[in-house]
């Protein structure tokens, strides 16, 4: 089935009530929110490297399925390997041995840490299994979709706050695994997330991704809200070339989904193939995604244990994850006329935090 949609996210006339300008400040990736009730925030790195080796490390201020509650503070890594091999580990400290800038990206969890000035970061990361130490270099501006909030409510009482702050640059790591060490160079991005209501009452699911080919850098996403916000959707495309933006207006966007079917893990609709078509006047960029693989399916319920998983099951929770593994291709068309073609390997996700749309 085929499932095309257009839609564009009207800009937001509200630089100066957030205290933004258009030119992203290096404090916007220093902490936003305090440890009140309802609020949440992470910084987020993820590099793919040359060898096949995946690596994501998060570092959260709560349990993004307990905003409500005190902070607690913790770390996750995933890590994929070319030989197939995936592991996951985590951090977790009393909020004591937390800290965080108001300044810049300055954060500590424990002995982990991620740091640096929209341009050069930072991140560490050690538990008794795993030890990371990665480097970033950024190759793009920092960016955001006009302020970077998503506004929920009447009032745009409730909204989720997203700052690309490297939306891609060089990457290269030092990875200690059981005790044997390997270092890898490879292509990297960050990305900081914050907000004040929990993400499963704002928005039913998303795609989002991120991706190089040749000289290209692409961030993509398409968000749909819950049914209490009318399944409203909101696209989020830029797409930059050797380091300089070429497009980000979200009205110049189609985006179309195709080849569906069932995950039986989750039991989700899921897309073999995304495409992302930006028009410019003449100029034309096609971005699509195919998928050849899935890299993790799993129902957000499985991952909880004991009066937490009872609970999610008594309300009817139906949140789901999947991390696909596939292809990219950038398209550049003037007219007609296609004029350039590269592709390159590519991870992306859809995350499922409410019931699935009835059409």
């Amino acid at each position: 089935m085929k499932h095309i949609i257009k839609s564009g996210l009207a800009p937001l006339e509200r630089y100066g009530r957030l205290g933004l300008t258009k030119t992203v400040a290096q404090r916007e990736d220093g902490i936003r929110t305090g440890g009140d009730k309802g609020f949440y925030e992470w910084w987020y790195f993820d590099s793919h490297m040359d060898d096949g080796t995946s690596l994501v490390i998060v570092f959260y201020t709560k349990r993004m399925m307990s905003p409500e509650k005190p902070p607690a503070p913790y770390v996750t890594v995933d890590l994929d390997t070319p030989d197939g091999g995936h592991y996951e580990e985590r951090v977790e400290i009393d909020g004591v041995s937390f800290s965080a800038s108001k300044e810049k990206c300055d954060v500590k969890v424990g002995d982990c840490y991620i740091c640096g000035n929209l341009d050069e970061y930072e991140i560490y990361f050690k538990n008794p299994v795993i030890e990371v130490k990665a480097r970033l270099k950024s190759n793009t501006p920092p960016w955001r979709p006009e302020t970077g909030h998503i506004f929920f409510g009447d009032d745009d009482e409730k909204y989720f706050a997203w700052l690309p702050s490297v939306p891609e640059g060089d990457a290269e790591a030092e990875i200690t695994l059981n005790g044997v060490t390997a270092r890898h160079k490879g292509t990297g991005y960050h990305d900081h997330n914050w907000g004040n209501e929990l993400m499963t009452r704002l928005m039913n699911h998303w795609y989002w991704g991120r991706a190089k080919a040749g000289g290209y850098q692409i961030i993509s996403s398409y968000i749909t809200g819950e049914k209490k916000y009318g399944y409203k959707e909101y696209p989020v495309f830029m797409i930059a070339k050797d380091g300089a933006v070429l497009g980000d207006d979200a009205s110049k966007l189609t985006f179309e989904a195709e080849d569906e079917f069932i995950e039986p893990k989750t039991g989700k609709p899921v897309h073999n193939k995304l495409t992302y078509d930006y028009k410019d006047g003449a100029v034309r960029y096609k971005i699509t995604y195919e998928r050849k693989s899935s890299v993790i399916n799993y129902r957000m319920v499985d991952q909880l244990k004991g009066i937490k998983k009872f609970a999610a099951k008594l309300i009817g929770f139906d949140g789901a994850y999947h991390r696909f593994s596939g292809t990219v291709r950038v398209e550049k068309f003037d007219g007609e006329g296609l004029i350039e073609k590269v592709e390159a390997p590519a991870l992306w996700e859809l995350m499922y935090f409410g019931h699935t749309p009835k059409n």
